[in-house]
C-alpha cells in the first residue's frame, strides 16, 4: 500500500535549494511512499474574518489536499531563525477553522536545508513546536539538517551530487518511511 505524503516546501524562491532537496526526496521514496509537493504560495495571509462562510478557494484547495493526505513532511530554509512566514501562514491556514484541523494524527518529519552552517537548525525546532499544537506525531530521529547547501550539491538530473550527502537523505527517506508504517499501522 503506498502512503500519500503531503510535502510542504517553506521556500517560494524559484530556484530554491529546499524544492530542489524535495524534489530529489521524491525521486527517492521508497514504494511505500507517494510523495506529493502541496504549495504554500498561493495562501492568502490567513485571517479568521475571511474563514466565516465563504473563504478563499486556495485555502479550500489546500484544506482538501491536507486532509486527502496520510501523512506530512516538511522541507524548510530558516529566516532569522525561525521559519518561514509563508510556511507559518500555511500551518494556520490548515490548522483552521477551530475544530476543522486538516494537519491532526498524520505523522510527520522536518528536513531543514540551508547555506549556513547549522542547517537550519532554528528553523527545524521551531517548526516541530507547532507540531505539538498541530497534533502532528513527529518522527523524533533522524534530525535532518542539510548545512552548506549550493547548486554544486545538485546534479544535472536533479538528484544528489554528493555520495555522503546522498546517502544521508536517503537513510532519512527510509526512516520516515518506516515511521509513516508504523504509525499508520492498525493496533
Amino acid at each position: 500500500m503506498s502512503r500519500k505524503v503531503a510535502v510542504i516546501v517553506g521556500s517560494l524562491r524559484k530556484g530554491s535549494f529546499n524544492r530542489k532537496v524535495a524534489r530529489a526526496m521524491q525521486a527517492m521514496a521508497p514504494q511505500n511512499l507517494a510523495m506529493e509537493i502541496v504549495e504554500i504560495g498561493q495562501l492568502p495571509l490567513y485571517n479568521e474574518d475571511d474563514d466565516q462562510g465563504d473563504p478563499p478557494q486556495s485555502w479550500v484547495e489546500f484544506r482538501q489536499r491536507l486532509k486527502a493526505a496520510d501523512a506530512v513532511l516538511f522541507v524548510t530554509p530558516e529566516y532569522n531563525r525561525s521559519i518561514p512566514g509563508a510556511l507559518k501562514n500555511a500551518l494556520d491556514v490548515g490548522s483552521r477553522p477551530y475544530g476543522a484541523n486538516a494537519w491532526g494524527g498524520k505523522p510527520g518529519a522536518v528536513i531543514s536545508v540551508s547555506p549556513g552552517a547549522i542547517g537550519g537548525f532554528g528553523a527545524n525546532h521551531h517548526l516541530r513546536q507547532t507540531f505539538v499544537f498541530l497534533d502532528i506525531p513527529c518522527m523524533q530521529q533522524p534530525e535532518a539538517y542539510l548545512g552548506g547547501i549550493s547548486d554544486a550539491a545538485f546534479s544535472a538530473q536533479g538528484g544528489f551530487a554528493d555520495e555522503g550527502m546522498r546517502g544521508f537523505v536517503q537513510g532519512f527517506v527510509d526512516a520516515y518511511a518506516r515511521w509513516v508504517e508504523a504509525y499508520l499501522a492498525p493496533a
